[in-house]
């Protein structure tokens, strides 16, 4: 039976927005999310992970019609948003967007994602994601996978103007800072993956989508602005652990062809090699760690978080 939300309609859209100790970019989020031209067809859950800046007694005042849950352990961003998901799927919306917390929406994101998603065997969209401190800038517009298994950002760090597409156009993957999953796909393929936890989760998520029939759309006109990257991005440490792990895991679970994975394998090595042999790369010792240890917990199967 299809649950209700507590304007007493079933939405079209439950949108799951996680939230850790971002008091100030969560409520900006949600105000841009309360300003959608279609709010009403729109029910928010915010998943607080065990935020300790006053979040939840803040998104209580201001938004007293958004869901919010109390997780009990971190996850990850797997991990928590499954959470979410779980519960999201209870009110059977056709839609569930997982949502980053540090995201504001253009007032007509929802109505042009749900319309980009109306076309035939479509399970995953995207919008175009900006730089929120450089607006007219892209950050990503949809994701390539190249035979390599190498993923990146289409037209990242290009204005705008530049790399808007005419249309609705097809994709690997989108962005995890805003992806729209149909529910049926779910129903069909699964949640994230929570041996992930953190990174390269999502382009997996619409690996197996797409291999299972589904289309990924990134929808142009459809814009949000994000503030967690911007365009002078360097990884931490932690970041090099995950997509080096989480890298070699996915090849693995969708069998990826010998030849790039070999070639994964020689470039990982060359790059462990050099960061420890050659003096000029002294200051990456800790990245050199941090790989290091992804590729031997990849090789002894342990997953989640990064053991400290």
């Amino acid at each position: 039976m299809a649950g209700s939300s507590p304007s007493g309609r079933t939405p079209a859209v439950v949108t799951v927005v996680l939230n850790t100790n971002r008091r100030d970019d969560t409520l900006a989020c949600l105000s841009s999310l309360a300003g959608q031209t279609m709010a009403a067809r729109n029910h928010v859950i915010v998943l607080d992970n065990q935020s300790h800046d006053g979040s939840r007694a803040a998104i209580r005042d201001a938004f007293p019609d958004v869901e919010l849950i109390a997780l009990k352990k971190d996850g990850g961003y797997a991990g928590n948003n499954n959470v979410g998901i779980v519960r999201a799927l209870v009110y059977r919306p056709e839609w569930v967007l997982v949502l980053n917390e540090d995201t504001v929406l253009d007032p007509r994101c929802l109505e042009r994602m749900l319309d980009g998603g109306r076309a035939a065997h479509v399970g995953i969209v995207g919008p175009m994601v900006l730089h929120h401190d450089e607006p007219t800038i892209v950050q990503s517009a949809g994701g390539r996978l190249s035979h390599h298994w190498e993923a990146c950002h289409i037209g990242a760090n290009e204005p705008i103007a530049q790399v808007v597409p005419a249309a609705p156009a097809d994709v690997d993957w989108v962005s995890g800072c805003a992806i729209m999953v149909r529910s049926r796909l779910i129903d069909r393929v699964g949640m994230l993956d929570e041996r992930f936890y953190y990174y390269w989760e999502e382009t997996e998520w619409c690996v197996r989508a797409r291999r299972s029939g589904w289309r990924i759309v990134h929808v142009p006109d459809a814009r949000l602005w994000h503030k967690g990257v911007k365009r002078d991005y360097r990884p931490s440490a932690n970041v090099t652990y995950y997509n080096t792990r989480n890298r070699l895991l996915i090849m693995s679970k969708h069998r990826a062809p010998a030849g790039a994975r070999t070639r994964t394998w020689i470039r990982t090595l060359r790059t462990l090699t050099s960061w420890t042999c050659r003096p000029k790369w002294r200051h990456m010792r800790q990245h050199r760690d941090a790989m290091l240890q992804g590729v031997r917990d990849y090789l002894l199967g342990r997953w989640g978080a990064r053991p400290v």
